[in-house]
């Protein structure tokens, strides 16, 4: 047998190895080439998708200016006009809706709305609140209302009848509103939706996607409605591939399949035997070049990920790095571009400490969606798993994290700034990033080193009704309550009746509609003239109590039924009371804001005191070293270790403080009269001119507060926080706002006479360093 023949065996089995070989590259080029249509597919979709919504959305905008606008000329109109101007509501009804041929029925109504107070469930809620936002914006407004247990467009205007303010109010069809839903080209397999807070008006297409819908919706004008919007998730390709990519690798693998089909055929023999006899002399290399070849053909080095060079055109203002969240202007200084490279940090910490999941959620501002888009984007292009909770309250993001064993979430929130602010509450392995850690993120970006990963997964997935369920089966009232419950239009809207309802509550809903313009009220309930509202509802119905939550529902704001505002150190002295009777000796920590009479009641319930700096990230990072049970700020932050996570949430603040007053057979108010008080101011703010720096102004009022000859000197004197200066009759405090560009200061006697003199001595002081400027106290 010649040296040919011997071959043949080792020959015929290469290519039969090169077939199997074939047989699963064509496999592999056939999953490639699947998921790339799919993902393509997918694309065109979700454009299709989002055009037939913002279709809807121009039409539904163009029927509410219309309406709105013909409701106005009517009521300008010469019989309408005389019959207001003549006192004559039912008249005036009557006319209004003469010769309007869809419109189904009128009324005028007095600005007290005294009928619609006295029954408010059978007059119906949203109706009422429609008549309060013409009221309130005098401007005629649109919104979805029910009506003799039908659902329909509502339009109302303010008036004068007679010489009376009112209002006037007309019933149209739904039918008139959803035409623009109605007639827009929805693609098969998604899902479009109009909606007011959180109700559906009208629906298309696979409803089993309306939870996760808000991630696609927008606004319609600048109204309560939006459009809400989703397709379903095809995921990534094979190791994070896009769908060109997909492709591309597709071809390749067909053309290798290609190639080792035709050279187990032997035609590749037989066409290299075609070739030149030139070809076939070629001289074989020498050993030298064999090397060089073998390591010109080598692959690079793989490295474990990739690092992400900055575009140059990327604009990252180093000041919206606050100390506890990361906060800033829409559109200057906060852009999707910028979400992106937030989330691709965050991604790059969690990939260092071994994290891969992380909970995303969002409140209900208007530049909520992109931003959260992204965000994800970044995250998942750092190879980190995405879980989307939609539109929620940050604390709900907060237990979601720990619900889903996540162990990380960002919340999408601007909290109580203004509507065109938003910004980014983030926890990493269950810590609330704040301080360096945040500067970090900022460091990260600036120097490009940023992990770039195989794409994470992205899924969405509905928490909230988990998190009532979680809250509702540990707190139950023992009696019911009356509560009224003002959302400020921010995220709280849509949970927080649910889940006070859900504990045992009789719940009226004030601005519940969720509404990122926040056109009744701005959502902070720390400030008094926010709550003004509450207390007037509070009144008409004759409910035991308010709570009024912030824009993004993890701060507690309460009114009593006589209309006065319980502070929130006060509200810390019932929690505390409540907790040490199963708790004895715990800790309790409260910021430098709160009153002086807080730590010797924590004392006389049994409890271990601890002052600490203002900031939520500040005070969790506290609890955590001290394993203290309970928390909470002068701002209205809370934070309950003890049955629950330790996190702040307003929403469950306000569902424990229900079980308290429930379970006390004294009314609410007479509750809070039992707790220590004294004469105290809110937290005065004094804004600084562009360039000053707040903290440097405390710290040389404390340095001359520390002198020996210093008016403070034998005072006891705390400075983890700015200068807080106790005395026995009262104390005051100076500190620099972590935030905003102010100094911050509250001051508080056993009388009026104690708490001026206090407040008289820091004025005299902050003077003499700000010489020129009026001080607001």
């Amino acid at each position: 047998m010649n040296g040919e023949d011997a071959g043949r065996p080792a020959l015929a089995q290469a290519r039969r190895g090169a077939l199997v070989l074939a047989a699963l590259l064509a496999l592999l080029a056939a999953w490639f080439g699947w998921s790339g249509a799919r993902q393509w597919q997918g694309q065109q979709r979700l454009g299709q998708l989002e055009q037939a919504r913002d279709q809807a959305i121009k039409a539904t905008a163009s029927t509410v200016t219309a309406q709105t606008r013909a409701l106005s000329e009517r009521l300008a109109r010469e019989d309408v006009a005389a019959a207001l101007q003549s006192g004559d509501a039912q008249a005036a009804a009557k006319a209004l809706v003469s010769g309007w041929g869809q419109a189904e029925d009128a009324a005028v109504l007095g600005a007290d709305l005294a009928a619609a107070h006295a029954d408010p469930a059978s007059f119906g809620y949203a109706r009422l609140a429609l008549l309060q936002r013409a009221l309130a914006e005098d401007a005629a407004v649109a919104g979805v209302v029910r009506e003799d247990n039908r659902v329909a467009l509502g339009l109302a205007a303010p008036a004068l009848l007679g010489q009376e303010r009112a209002v006037a109010y007309v019933r149209m069809p739904l039918a008139v509103l959803t035409a623009g839903l109605d007639a827009a080209p929805v693609p098969d397999g998604t899902y479009l939706a109009l909606r007011q807070g959180s109700y559906n008006i009208a629906e298309r297409g696979d409803r089993s996607m309306a939870g996760v819908a808000d991630v696609l919706s927008r606004p319609v004008g600048q109204g309560y409605l939006r459009a809400a919007a989703a397709v379903p998730d095809v995921g990534g390709g094979p190791f994070g591939l896009g769908a060109l990519p997909s492709l591309v690798a597709a071809v390749v693998l067909a053309l290798l399949v290609a190639g080792l089909l035709l050279w187990a055929s032997g035609k590749l023999s037989r066409l290299r035997r075609a070739a030149p006899a030139q070809a076939v002399a070629e001289e074989a290399p020498t050993f030298g070049q064999t090397l060089q070849r073998e390591a010109q053909a080598a692959p690079p080095p793989v490295r474990a990920a990739a690092r992400a060079p900055v575009e140059e055109d990327l604009a990252l203002d180093p000041g919206i790095f606050r100390a506890y969240d990361i906060r800033g202007l829409v559109g200057s200084q906060l852009t999707p571009k910028v979400a992106r490279y937030i989330g691709q940090a965050i991604g790059t910490v969690m990939a260092e400490e071994g994290l891969v999941d992380i909970v995303v959620g969002r409140d209900g501002r208007l530049s909520g969606p992109e931003l959260v888009e992204g965000l994800v984007e970044g995250l998942r292009k750092a190879g980190r798993n995405v879980i989307d909770i939609g539109m929620v309250p940050t604390p709900v993001v907060y237990f979601a994290a720990y619900h889903l064993r996540a162990g990380s979430g960002v919340a999408v929130t601007g909290s109580h700034n203004p509507p065109d602010y938003n910004g980014f509450k983030i926890v990493i392995g269950g810590q609330t990033l704040s301080g360096e850690a945040i500067v970090d993120l900022y460091a990260r970006i600036r120097d490009g080193r940023l992990r770039t990963d195989a794409a994470g997964t992205y899924t969405t997935q509905d928490v909230s009704g988990d998190y009532v369920r979680r809250i509702a089966d540990d707190v139950q009232l023992e009696r019911p309550l009356k509560v009224v419950a003002d959302a400020g239009n921010g995220a709280a809207g849509e949970i927080a009746p649910r889940l006070l309802e859900a504990i045992g509550a009789e719940v009226v809903p004030l601005y519940c509609d969720v509404d990122g313009s926040f056109p009744n009220h701005h959502p902070d309930p720390s400030e008094p003239h926010n709550l003004e509202d509450l207390v007037q509802t509070v009144r008409q119905f004759g409910a035991d109590l308010g709570v009024a939550f912030d824009g993004d529902g993890d701060r507690l704001g309460v009114v009593t039924s006589d209309g006065r505002i319980v502070h929130a150190d006060r509200l810390l002295m019932l929690y505390a009371g409540d907790l040490l009777q199963r708790n004895p000796g715990a800790m309790v920590i409260y910021d430098v804001k709160c009153t002086g009479r807080l730590a010797d009641y924590i004392l006389r319930n049994g409890g271990s005191p601890q002052m600490w700096k203002t900031g939520h990230s500040l005070i969790k990072a506290k609890m955590r070293e001290t394993e203290a049970e309970l928390a909470g700020e002068m701002s209205g932050h809370f934070f309950f270790k003890e049955r629950w996570y330790g996190f702040d949430d307003g929403l469950y603040a306000a569902a424990r403080l229900l079980e308290i007053l429930a379970g006390r057979f004294e009314a609410p108010a007479e509750v809070f009269d039992e707790l220590p008080d004294g004469v105290s101011t809110p937290e005065i703010k004094v804004p600084l001119v562009d360039g000053e720096d707040p903290h440097a102004l405390v710290a040389e009022f404390t340095a001359r507060a520390q002198a020996e000859d210093s008016p403070f000197a034998g005072v006891r004197l705390t400075t983890i926080d700015g200068l807080r200066a106790d005395w026995n009759d009262g104390w005051g405090l100076l500190r620099a706002s972590n935030t905003t560009p102010v100094l911050v200061l509250r001051f508080e006697g056993d009388d009026e006479q104690a708490m001026v003199r206090i407040r008289t001595l820091f004025r005299e002081q902050l003077q003499a360093l700000m010489p020129g400027v009026s001080l607001p106290f």
